[in-house]
């Protein structure tokens, strides 16, 4: 047990491949919630088999940002630290004592290094920092799909950087994609002035090879003041 009490939280859907190692990357916190929304294989089992506490809901429609926060919800008020991780996602060993170095009494939000991707030969692909480490309070979850965590609470969002701290990114490249297009719709018109939604929008219209849409949504974004991404 060390000074702060940290949770891991997720949620997930078949992802029995996974459930082993993520269990093993994931044991260094003090308890493990996850959120499952409809497995018909053997996730549930032998996630709880492992120690995890598991609840199952449906949701229905679905859309990603409902789903983490019903599985924040359920991590109990008494937690210092929320961590949200995919099953398709693994720590390496030693985050924990990393994470607690880091963070400090008036911390609310800790920023950590991602690796998205891995080339063929195993080097690392697309790398960049995310922060989805965070306290109980004042957080939630928005947008249909690519969803973000945003904060509500009131002042600023004290937020460190977690120095050697290392998630990884190995991501199941069979499973479908159909979800994200309407989801990102969805999305779009939800928040039309949303600079991140409409980049996404045009980039999954790419991948689908709708070519007119993708090119019209794409200057969309371009044409939006917000848009500066480099």
């Amino acid at each position: 047990m060390g000074q702060y009490r940290i949770c891991v939280y997720a949620i997930s859907k078949n992802e029995e491949k996974f459930v082993q190692s993520w269990m093993k990357s994931a044991s260094e916190a003090d308890l493990v919630i996850v959120l499952d929304t409809g497995s018909t294989d053997q996730t549930v089992p032998m996630l709880e088999k492992l120690g995890a506490q598991v609840s199952q809901q449906i949701i229905s429609p679905w859309r990603f940002d409902e789903a983490r926060n019903r599985s924040l919800a359920l991590v109990p008020e008494d937690v210092d630290i929320c961590v949200c991780v995919d099953l398709d996602e693994r720590f390496e060993p030693g985050w924990r004592d990393k994470l607690e170095a880091a963070w400090k009494k008036d911390t609310l939000r800790a920023r950590y290094r991602y690796t998205w991707s891995f080339n063929p030969d195993g080097s690392e692909g697309c790398v960049f920092w995310i922060d989805k480490i965070h306290a109980r309070k004042g957080f939630r979850w928005e947008h249909p799909v690519h969803e973000v965590l945003v904060y509500t609470g009131d002042g600023p969002c004290n937020t460190i950087d977690a120095d050697g701290i290392q998630l990884n990114h190995f991501p199941d490249y069979k499973k479908s994609r159909a979800q994200y297009l309407p989801l990102l719709e969805l999305a779009v018109k939800e928040k039309p002035d949303d600079d991140r939604n409409m980049h996404y929008l045009g980039r999954e219209y790419m991948y689908r090879r709708e070519w007119d849409k993708c090119i019209s949504t794409l200057f969309r974004h371009l044409e939006m003041p917000q848009a500066v991404w480099k």
